[in-house]
């Protein structure tokens, strides 16, 4: 939910993964049991830690407000991490979002229902429209992924996707960073489930976009110190889906896995996810977790073995008519 770099990452809401090219979409969903509260602490824990490298934090009681230095994602507000002060209220939630107004910040707002069920009531009283997110997770006591992919998947290297597709994780100065950064952005920007019309031609310019503005060198930087792998699937030399993951410490966050629109509906997404989750476990992450888009894509990450664990939810003014929540042009969510 938090974890997206302005140089790996779509515009969409921060942190979730709306990759839509499931070729089985039909598989039963499961409610979130009762979420483990070490777990859930350790995330939260996460979610404090990620922005903090490349952000200050202004404190406002029971809620903390990431102000981003230098470019990218501007972040959010979320709950203060171990606060045991008063209950948060509508009127703390009205003096966040003055704040942001003032920084000509978006005024958003993020955080685990489960572990603070209260914030809905008051952000919702200020005026903010609230947006759920299945957050699926895979802890120390679950396995690997059921579809696990073949190959060395720890370090730079190819292997067997789906219809001999290549997948691989990438290095910081592999020549197709910019394309696989790009993929992404085009599926956040064509959502849903079925095939859509951005192909390789789309992908060049958005490519060479994301080379022009500097994102492509701030993601390498971000491999090389180990902040942020990315993986991607390739076919006919061309990145047809691609994903990040944020380590900190021993837990990760994949976020912004997206297929191009032309190329969905064949098991991609499973792919790099697996891929992804590789590449943490051999890092050393314990805990991998997911916020999905809606629904319909946590189904695809339950094939690749995540479980239904929580609920991120983001709070934001209500979309215009026609938007999507997190997609308006130009957006880029940030990891910090």
């Amino acid at each position: 939910m938090t974890s997206q770099d302005p140089a790996s990452a779509a515009p969409t809401a921060p942190g979730t993964t709306a990759d839509t090219d499931s070729s089985d979409t039909a598989a039963a969903s499961a409610d979130p049991a009762q979420p483990d509260p070490v777990l859930l602490e350790a995330i939260e824990r996460y979610y404090d830690a990620v922005p903090r490298g490349s952000a200050r934090v202004e404190d406002f009681g029971p809620l903390s407000l990431f102000v981003a230095e230098g470019t990218g994602w501007p972040y959010y507000a979320r709950p203060a991490l171990g606060h045991r002060g008063p209950a948060v209220t509508a009127d703390d939630v009205r003096r966040v979002r003055a704040r942001q107004r003032e920084l000509g910040l978006p005024e958003a707002f993020e955080w685990v229902a489960e572990h603070d069920p209260l914030l809905r009531a008051a952000v919702e009283e200020a005026g903010l429209t609230v947006h759920e997110h299945p957050l699926l997770v895979l802890g120390p006591q679950d396995g690997h992924p059921d579809e696990p992919l073949d190959g060395r998947l720890d370090e730079p290297g190819d292997a067997a996707g789906p219809d001999g597709v290549s997948v691989r994780v990438l290095a910081a100065d592999d020549p197709a960073l910019a394309e696989a950064l790009a993929v992404p952005h085009l599926a956040f920007g064509e959502p849903g489930t079925g095939v859509g019309s951005a192909g390789p031609a789309e992908l060049a310019v958005r490519a060479e976009a994301l080379r022009a503005d500097g994102s492509a060198e701030r993601l390498a930087g971000r491999i090389t110190a180990g902040r942020t792998a990315l993986a991607a699937a390739f076919g006919d030399g061309t990145a047809l889906c691609a994903g990040q993951h944020n380590p900190v410490g021993e837990v990760t966050e994949v976020a912004g896995v997206g297929t191009l629109p032309s190329a969905r509906r064949r098991g991609l997404a499973l792919a790099v996810t697996a891929a992804l989750v590789a590449h943490a476990r051999a890092g050393g992450a314990r805990t991998v977790f997911l916020s999905a888009a809606d629904e319909d894509v946590a189904r695809i990450y339950r094939r690749a073995g995540f479980r239904s664990f929580a609920t991120a939810l983001i709070a934001e003014p209500g979309a215009e008519p026609g938007t999507e929540p997190g997609t308006e042009p130009g957006t880029e969510p940030d990891a910090g």
